[in-house]
């Protein structure tokens, strides 16, 4: 029974993943098709992660101390009725009210879901749930791409396949229990040093690159680009490409048991990222596109791992849910690039914030860099 509530666990974040996601490509149909502005479609887009913030943190503190199961499954019904919502609606006004209502629903889903995975399986648990995050998405967009272009309702088709998931996973967890006590990891078990504040001073810095790199890719980069075959679908692309990337990077070190530098790392392929989209402009090439989605990718996929690593490492067991939110909360402030760059580029051009964020996520490498060079980042193998 224990594993079957695992896998529908890493299925309720697929889920949350996927209804989250697949607006980047219904986002370019309403700026191309419907006459939706950059900055109202990019703020649609980011607006979401404005519900997520107070959801992330009431998703952590319930799975604290009721178990992570009624925060799921309530926060996979919200989610569902806001992309409802968002199907009947579009492209009225109700685009942002609609992308709030799925925020709110999908953080209760990331933490405590992330909580409960780590709870059945530790840090593995914890990893894992992040690589299905990422699944939901990277096939989020790509699934949106392609039943738009079938479709004769481009855009009101795509929100069909996250509600039908999110009726799916629900129904499979109607025998479901909350299977899993509050536990702690060997590692974590064996080492005192256990406080929020470290948790958080070693995740944090890493987890403000995790969607800042991926949207900025899938929204920002994406935007600029518009290669044969067509504007819809080069969100699908960035995904497929970053997405990629960044499963393939936690994938190898989960096998190769990475350390802590891996974070920097990833800092630093955000750093990269950014500095080649500075250098691409407002029409960046074929391979400007192609090789910052890829450092970008490998940004998200290594700092989200290292951030739920380290929070695993050092969170008090009983407090876990609730530090996941906040590290999640560090996480989605990177949804703001989108509108911020929609409404700074007019000002001071396409480059110049690009290069600033670029020497921000460089900072973030050092300050891991300092970490662990001073012994206060040091973790034990499980996981790590």
């Amino acid at each position: 029974m224990a594993r079957a509530t695992y896998a529908l666990t890493l299925a309720f974040l697929i889920t949350a993943g996927w209804s989250a996601n697949h607006f980047a490509s219904v986002l370019v149909l309403l700026r191309r098709d419907h006459d939706v502005s950059a900055v109202l479609a990019n703020s649609a887009y980011g607006i979401y992660a404005v519900g997520l913030f107070p959801s992330l943190l009431i998703g952590g503190w319930v799975a604290d101390r009721f178990g992570s199961r009624p925060a799921v499954v309530a926060g996979t019904v919200i989610a569902a009725a806001g992309n409802v919502y968002l199907m009947l609606g579009i492209p009225g006004h109700g685009l942002l009210l609609g992308r709030f209502i799925v925020g709110l629903g999908v953080g209760l889903v990331v933490s405590a879901g992330t909580a409960w995975a780590g709870r059945l399986r530790g840090a593995s648990g914890a990893t894992a749930a992040g690589i299905a995050l990422t699944t939901g998405f990277m096939l989020g967009p790509v699934s949106s791409g392609v039943v738009a272009h079938l479709a004769a309702d481009a855009v009101k088709v795509p929100f069909v396949v996250p509600i039908v998931m999110a009726v799916g996973v629900m129904v499979a967890s109607i025998r479901m229990r909350d299977d899993g006590a509050p536990a702690v990891t060997q590692t974590a078990e064996a080492r005192p040093a256990h406080s929020e504040a470290k948790a958080l001073a070693t995740a944090v810095p890493m987890g403000i690159w995790v969607f800042a790199s991926i949207t900025t890719a899938m929204v920002v980069l994406a935007g600029r680009t518009d290669f044969a075959i067509g504007a819809a679908f080069m969100p699908g692309v960035a995904a497929v490409l970053g997405f990629s990337v960044a499963l393939a990077v936690q994938a190898l070190a989960r096998r190769g048991q990475w350390g802590p530098r891996a974070g920097v790392v990833g800092a630093l392929g955000a750093a990269g990222g950014m500095a080649l989209i500075a250098v691409g402009g407002a029409q960046p090439s074929a391979a400007v596109f192609l090789a910052a989605t890829a450092l970008l990718g490998l940004a998200y996929g290594l700092c989200l791992r290292e951030g739920l690593l380290d929070v695993d490492e050092y969170t008090p067991p009983e407090k876990r849910g609730r530090v996941i939110g906040l590290y999640y909360v560090a996480t989605y402030i990177g949804f703001g690039i989108s509108p911020l760059i929609a409404w700074i580029t007019p000002r001071v051009g396409p480059s110049l914030p690009f290069a600033v964020f670029a020497v921000l996520a460089a900072c973030s490498a050092l300050i891991r860099s300092a970490q662990i060079r001073r012994g206060c980042l040091v973790r034990g193998v499980v996981g790590g």
